[in-house]
């Protein structure tokens, strides 16, 4: 394993665990496909990214989730992970998360946010590094909030 400066041998490790999710999540996306119900696309005009979220409540639930399209790895992975977080919980619950998820990857502040809270969605923290990346780990989660609002579009604009 190569080190990298100033990180620890116990940061080094994390960081790989992460990008293992990431690559795992992308190659092998959870919650793939169709769901008759809500539905929204989202799309990212600086990098090409598209994703259609499309969900089914049933008594305050979301019982069902899923998404279709194309882009990166982050966004593709962003979109998997999503699907997992947000399943079972309410709309309000998913709209909860999504602003801590949101935090988690925007936050410039310096302070370091409690990863044990986001579970796996934690793999993203580290695009708050990388500016140009941000949109892509958050369109998926915008074009849920314009599902759960009744839109049919979204955008990182």
């Amino acid at each position: 394993m190569a080190s990298e400066p100033n990180l620890s041998y116990e940061e080094v490790v994390i960081r790989e665990l992460y990008e293992e999710t990431i690559l795992d999540h992308n190659r092998r996306p959870r919650n793939r496909g169709h769901i008759d119900g809500l539905k929204a696309e989202g799309y990212n005009p600086l990098c090409g990214d598209q994703v259609e979220v499309s969900l089914r409540i049933t008594d305050g639930i979301i019982d069902a989730i899923a998404f279709e399209g194309h882009g990166c790895a982050i966004s593709v992975a962003s979109a998997s992970l999503m699907t997992e977080a947000v399943k079972g919980k309410s709309p309000e619950e998913a709209k909860a998360i999504m602003r801590r998820f949101q935090a988690l990857v925007t936050d410039t502040s310096g302070i370091e946010p409690d990863l044990d809270e986001f579970g796996d969605l934690a793999a993203l923290a580290g695009v708050r590094a990388l500016p140009v990346r941000i949109k892509c780990a958050t369109l998926p989660w915008h074009a849920l909030l314009a599902a759960l609002a009744g839109d049919t579009a979204a955008t990182t604009e």
